[in-house]
């Protein structure tokens, strides 16, 4: 089942913990890629200051995150990696649940040449280790890119979120990465994975 938008209309964190497990897909050409999340974390806006919209900021990066619920914002981090982030809650809360890891379902092979331009049995076993177990490297394994910046997960279909009722695990809570200029925000548990997940960033 597709999800709608009322699902991504809802508390950032009840969204960010209740994407686990939920499906991705991402179609170009003949090509579907399908990928299990396994790690989210949320970003609650105007007073959460690992986020960037705190304080109500506004750019022009961060507008679409002022928006409906349920659109991509994709932006690039540290010039180098774009990283895959969902619009959440009521319009001009500035909120959004970052994807951190998946798991591959399908088309592995090109999600290898998408990561490491060959294919997985060329790779060795770090590489393996991390395929896409972080941000920046799931949104190359699944070909991701700031052109997909701003699309309706809802409406679109070369990229959309789908529950094929996966539920069987448990979930693990912590502290976001990479985020220690936020002050206490630093120490909000905001962070969600699926306990025993090989494909989660930091455990």
């Amino acid at each position: 089942m597709k999800l709608d938008r009322s699902f991504f209309n809802r508390d950032t964190i009840m969204v960010a913990k209740e994407l686990l497990g939920k499906v991705i897909v991402r179609k170009y050409g003949s090509v579907e890629l399908v990928g299990r999340i396994v790690e989210t974390e949320a970003y609650t806006g105007y007073l959460d200051k690992g986020s960037h919209t705190y304080n109500g900021k506004r750019t022009n990066r961060t507008e679409v995150m002022y928006g409906e619920a349920g659109h991509l914002y994709v932006y690039l981090n540290y010039g180098m990696y774009n990283l895959t982030n969902i619009v959440t809650n009521e319009k001009n809360l500035g909120e959004a649940v970052l994807l951190r890891g998946i798991e591959p379902i399908s088309e592995i092979e090109e999600m290898s040449k998408n990561r490491f331009k060959k294919s997985y049995e060329e790779l060795n076993s770090y590489q393996r280790k991390n395929f896409s177990n972080g941000p920046g490297k799931l949104s190359m394994a699944m070909n991701i890119t700031r052109d997909d910046d701003g699309k309706d997960l809802c409406s679109f279909e070369d990229v959309y979120l789908r529950d094929d009722g996966y539920k069987n695990f448990s979930i693990v809570e912590s502290k976001r990465v990479g985020i220690d200029y936020a002050e206490e925000a630093i120490d909000f548990l905001y962070r969600f994975y699926i306990e025993g997940s090989d494909y989660v960033s930091v455990k």
